[in-house]
């Protein structure tokens, strides 16, 4: 091979690396740069050795390229420094300086085909090599400086990244100062550097391809990728002789048509070599022949609970997570998720599948994977090779899916809770005993996460109905107290029936409870909406002065205090007070009047409701009084106290209870004072 040929083979290889670290970094960009910055370099990389290749290296194109290159390695290099502290107008000056020769460099490179004479072009010649190797020199200080700094917190990722850039560096300043002390360049240097640039190209795709927080080490993939590049090697050793052929038969343009062959067929074995079935095919190879087992399970599970666990406004429901995270174990490119329903096994999500299937599984699938918990290998049931019972439980519809390979049981225990269905690989092959093992944990783990979803729904659920019980709980209370309230108006009919002033009383009482048998009726009728009206100006004293006249027939209820008024919701505070007052009497002798009482303090309107009953132990007024269906009456719901301090908060007051055991109870309600507009309106 001739040295023109090694060139341009050299250079073309690091030019199709260049780009393949470009396309990966587009695709998963490492955080330790920024992304564009990164592209640009690598992007100015590949066009340098891609012009090496093709129209060589000292063309005035080239070295500006290469100018273009070293100033984007130097801005990935000071993105990478930043941060690190240190006399940071120090480093910026070093880095400016280093630019600026870079850019002299190619300001020289640019003016020396414009100079008259030999001599002065090889002044100039002479003028760009000692500006690139100070620059270059400069570069590597700057590089050298940084890997100091930056030791301890380096990764694996970053580590290969300035090791590329260093070799590039370290590389150039060998060749330049090679070709300074022979007063001239050589076809031998280039051959040296392009060596060195394929190293550098090599370096480059590995940091950008490589997670950060990993460390470098021999994978099943690194083992497929290591297979791919032998290949491709000997694909170089045997495309050589087409190359020189092309520059025997190519002429004048026979090193254009060289390079132009180089990157084409290079970019064509590139393209074969990413298509999924040969990947697919490699790995299998790969498994088979250098490992003892097919599956890299620590690699196969990290990823299944990957995918399990993506989350997000714009991530894919759990079923469906589910369905790719056991297709991608075995490679499978499409999936379809069954619902046990204890009769029959119905379609749900699908994933890649071409369509759904309309008729469900028969129950037959159903309890045979209830029962035995096997993974179906339905290649099997096709040709007759599995149990009889096993091809009979299949649906037509499912043999009669080319593409259906797997039905993998989802158990929870003994629960079936769905199955699989599993496209076939792109490379056919028949299932093994890994396969059953990894895909029978990997149903178990999916199966846990599709039975947690069903209880997470279920107790949604079981809320909605809690909701739903709680609102028609207060209902049933707000009856008990008009039912006790009734009741005991028609026990003291029988005693005072011919009284005048009772029989008052007693229409005053029955009006009372009709109104409030209205606000229940439509309380039910909108189904838990909010009634209340807003907060207004109201006197607490006529609140008090009505409802103390709408109990005067059930109860001795006596009114004291001055007008008052405060914020709160009329109706919403008629209903606390309700419960608090009914409360009040179902505590106290029939004798002993409830007293209200409106009194006022710094910053508050403030209503008690006193009894002389039998009162509360200390234990219970701390712990139980505001617990709903907790109640010291044999016949209470418990729902009074609580709703009246649940409507006190949401109007901005509180509630604070004194009380005794054979003394009485004193229930306080503070309410915000009412502006004097609002009580002048």
């Amino acid at each position: 091979m001739t040295g023109a040929a090694f060139v341009i083979w050299l250079h073309g290889l690091a030019a199709l690396l260049f780009c393949s670290a470009a396309l990966v970094e587009a695709r998963r960009p490492v955080r330790f740069a920024p992304r564009w910055l990164l592209l640009l370099a690598l992007a100015l990389s590949a066009l340098w050795a891609l012009g090496v290749a093709g129209i060589g290296d000292a063309e005035v194109p080239v070295r500006v390229t290469q100018a273009a290159r070293n100033l984007a390695w130097i801005a990935v290099l000071f993105a990478l420094a930043a941060g690190q502290g240190g006399n940071s107008g120090y480093r910026n000056g070093a880095y400016l300086a280093t630019a600026s020769c870079m850019v002299l460099a190619a300001a020289v490179s640019v003016l020396q085909p414009t100079l008259a004479t030999g001599v002065q072009r090889a002044a100039a010649e002479t003028t760009w090599r000692g500006l690139r190797l100070l620059s270059t020199t400069a570069a590597l200080v700057l590089l050298h400086r940084h890997v100091a700094d930056a030791r301890d917190r380096m990764n694996g990722a970053r580590q290969m990244l300035v090791a590329a850039i260093g070799i590039m560096w370290g590389s150039d300043l060998i060749v330049l100062a090679l070709a300074h002390a022979a007063s001239g360049w050589s076809e031998d240097l280039t051959i040296l550097r392009g060596c060195a640039t394929v190293l550098v190209a090599g370096s480059a795709l590995v940091a950008v391809h490589r997670r950060a927080d990993r460390s470098l080490r021999m994978s099943r993939g690194a083992a497929a990728q290591a297979i791919l590049l032998i290949a491709g090697l000997l694909y170089v050793i045997a495309a050589t002789a087409a190359t020189g052929l092309l520059g025997r038969v190519g002429g004048e343009h026979a090193r254009v048509v060289q390079a132009a062959f180089v990157f084409g067929t290079g970019a064509a074995v590139l393209t074969i070599v990413t298509t999924p079935w040969l990947r697919a095919w490699t790995k299998v190879m790969v498994a088979k022949h250098l490992f003892s087992h097919r599956y890299d399970y620590r690699a196969e599970w990290m990823r299944f609970t990957d995918t399990l666990g993506i989350s997000g406004d714009d991530a894919p429901p759990l079923p469906h997570r589910i369905v790719q995270a056991v297709a991608d174990l075995t490679a499978s490119p499409a999936g379809l998720l069954l619902y046990a329903t204890g009769e029959a096994m119905i379609a749900g999500p699908a994933w890649r599948w071409d369509e759904a299937p309309a008729a469900a599984a028969p129950a037959a699938l159903d309890r045979y994977l209830r029962r035995t918990g096997r993974i179906v290998d339905i290649d099997a049931c096709r040709i007759g090779e599995a149990p009889p019972e096993e091809i009979a439980a299949l649906p037509a519809w499912l043999l009669a899916h080319d593409d259906a390979w797997a039905v993998v049981p989802l158990l929870r225990a003994d629960t079936l809770v769905g199955a699989i269905v599993l496209a076939r690989p792109p490379v056919t092959r028949a299932l093994d005993w890994e396969d059953f093992d990894l895909l029978g944990a990997a149903g178990r783990q999916a199966a846990s996460y599709l039975a947690e979803e069903r209880a997470h729904a279920a107790l949604a659920d079981a809320r909605r109905f809690d909701e739903f019980n709680r609102r028609f709980a207060f209902i049933m209370h707000d009856l008990k107290n008009l039912v006790s309230q009734t009741a005991l108006v028609a026990r003291n009919a029988e005693r005072h029936a011919d009284n005048p002033a009772f029989r008052a009383d007693m229409i005053a009482t029955l009006q009372d409870t009709s109104q409030r048998m209205t606000a229940l009726l439509a309380r039910l009728a909108q189904q838990g909406r909010a009634t209340r009206e807003e907060v207004q100006s109201v006197d607490l004293l006529q609140v008090a002065l009505r409802l103390a006249a709408a109990r005067r027939a059930q109860h001795a209820v006596e009114v004291s205090g001055p007008s008052l008024f405060a914020l709160a919701d009329r109706q919403a505070l008629e209903t606390m007070l309700g419960h608090l007052i009914q409360n009040a009497i179902e505590a106290s002798a029939p004798t002993v009047p409830v007293r209200l009482r409106v009194v006022a303090d710094a910053s508050h309107a403030v209503i008690e409701v006193d009894d002389r009953g039998s009162g509360m132990s200390p234990a219970f007024l701390r712990d139980d009084l505001f617990r709903p269906f907790v109640s010291g009456k044999p016949a209470g719901f418990g729902l009074g106290a609580y709703e009246a301090r649940q409507i006190a908060e949401q109007m901005g007051g509180s509630i604070t209870v004194t009380s005794r055991e054979g003394e009485g109870t004193c229930f306080r309600v503070a309410l915000p004072i009412a502006p004097a507009l609002e009580q002048a309106a």
